[in-house]
């Protein structure tokens, strides 16, 4: 199992009070114990972190070898993409930069148990990892070694490759034919998709839309670019937008135009973000007064990068939005902000009218197409939303490999936490280095969608090949059906949601 954790200290077994710099009723982040050999580290985003499930031979040493062998994966994968100067310590399990050298680096910790032949924990690779973190404590015990990262030295791999190189090497030091990499895991990694076109790529008739470039599609674009902002509908190639754009409306996109993540089916930038503009919020603002907008959309990028995830990026757009059209319903898309409740607690505080967090996929396939989000947590963020009194609304996107009973049990999922507007549309590949279409939903199954979801009670449903998260937006909120009092969950949520 390969997962990317969250952070936190974790003790060892081994861990002595002294190895922990900080004041231990005040820590910077969790501290957690853990039945693992060892010593404290430190688990966190840019870390690959392994857990490699096998039943070994219990025999004389067997702890020591097994610990070895790990070592071996791990060196194996990361020479196979060019990384030199690795290897082992004596006496200090994990894998090294320059071991035997004058300062030789940590890259990879190893803290392993055995439980009747069975082995629990594993490894910890840092690939794009916060050093600072490592100042806090004496990691693994070691007060005269160093610990570094593939990226601090100068090793800029792809996370993908990565992925499948430590795949690769488990596979073969263990001696395993094949290895299924679990898709419905909470933070787990699959395999790159393929970049084969095939006939499936060709759309069906219904897909097809008519470019309308007319003279209100390019006012609003002019005035879009006079103001020097980023629409969702440009970045994302949204297939409405001749629709929307000539209608003026369009959906605003905050906090930069780059993504700190890469979902596989998004079509936005991901480099490395920059700073923020203060100066957006108003421009946002001041093109929503003067498009005389009665319900205006805001969405961000993802910024993991940042403390708040971006929250108060919203904050202050809805503040500034406010000042100058007081009358204007607000509807904030917003990405998970890693589920921290006080970065959701200052967006949820401002009050918008509607409160949106896409679902995206099934749960099945949710490692597969956003790897850095969750099916439980992005629940979470609704059930939030929920019950801090806002009509909240999610959507999914089909054809990508769903069935219809997996459908089912998401739009069960959404209403049992609570979301009341749901958007249901067509997955459309952005590029060829995008996940491929797996089939094309015909507009009798998005009518039988429709219905299904209408008999789980949500208040207004958007169901169509060419739906979109924004789409006829303010045709929700004006729905007859939608009552934030009337529309209750259908059942208590469950416990791993």
């Amino acid at each position: 199992m390969l997962l990317s954790h969250p952070e936190i200290y974790s003790l060892g077994t081994r861990s002595q009070e002294d190895n922990l710099l900080f004041d231990r009723h005040n820590p910077p982040i969790p501290v957690v114990a853990a039945k693992r050999g060892g010593e404290v580290t430190y688990h966190g985003p840019g870390q690959i972190v392994g857990y490699p499930i096998v039943n070994l031979k219990v025999s004389s040493g067997f702890v020591a070898k097994y610990v070895g062998v790990l070592q071996e994966v791990v060196i194996s994968a990361l020479k196979s993409l060019g990384v030199k100067d690795l290897g082992h310590r004596p006496g200090c399990p994990g894998v090294w930069f320059e071991p035997t050298g004058n300062k030789p680096r940590k890259v990879c910790a190893i803290g392993v148990r055995i439980s009747k032949g069975r082995t629990m924990h594993g490894f910890a690779l840092n690939h794009d990892v916060d050093l600072s973190r490592y100042d806090q404590i004496v990691a693994c015990g070691l007060k005269d070694l160093g610990v570094t990262s593939l990226a601090n030295e100068g090793y800029q791999l792809d996370h993908q490759e990565l992925i499948e190189a430590l795949t690769d090497s488990f596979a073969r030091h263990f001696s395993f034919e094949k290895v299924d990499l679990a898709k419905a895991v909470t933070g787990s990694f699959i395999p790159k998709v393929t970049r084969r076109k095939t006939t499936i790529e060709r759309k069906p008739p219904w897909i097809r839309t008519r470019a309308n470039m007319g003279e209100d599609y390019r006012v609003l674009k002019s005035k879009l670019r006079g103001l020097s902002l980023v629409t969702v509908c440009e970045e994302a190639g949204c297939p409405n937008i001749y629709e929307c754009w000539s209608q003026g409306t369009a959906t605003f996109m905050i906090n930069g135009e780059r993504c700190s993540r890469a979902c596989g089916f998004c079509l936005v930038d991901t480099r490395k973000p920059l700073p923020l503009d203060p100066g957006e919020p108003d421009r946002v603002a001041q093109a929503v007064y003067d498009m005389g907008l009665e319900h205006c959309v805001v969405t961000a990028v993802a910024r993991d990068d940042l403390r708040d995830g971006g929250a108060s990026g919203y904050v202050k757009t809805v503040e500034a939005i406010r000042r100058l059209s007081r009358s204007t319903k607000i509807e904030l898309l917003i990405p998970d902000c890693k589920g921290d409740q006080q970065s959701l607690d200052q967006i949820f505080t401002v009050e918008p009218d509607i409160l949106n967090h896409n679902l995206e996929t099934v749960l099945e396939l949710q490692s597969r197409v956003r790897p850095s989000a969750s099916y439980h947590r992005s629940l979470g963020v609704l059930a939030r939303a929920h019950r801090a009194g806002l009509i909240t609304k999610s959507g999914i996107m089909v054809g990508l490999g769903e069935n219809l009973d997996q459908v089912t049990r998401a739009l069960y999922d959404l209403r049992a936490v609570g979301v009341q507007i749901l958007t249901i549309g067509q997955y459309l590949r952005p590029s060829m280095n995008h996940l491929p279409v797996d089939r094309w939903w015909t507009p009798a199954e998005f009518d039988d969608l429709c219905d299904i979801a209408k008999g789980l009670g949500f208040g207004h449903v958007e169901s169509s090949p060419l739906t979109r998260s924004s789409y006829h937006a303010k045709r929700a909120l004006d729905s007859p059906q939608l009552s934030v009092d009337e529309l209750l969950p259908v059942g208590p949520m469950r416990a791993d949601a």
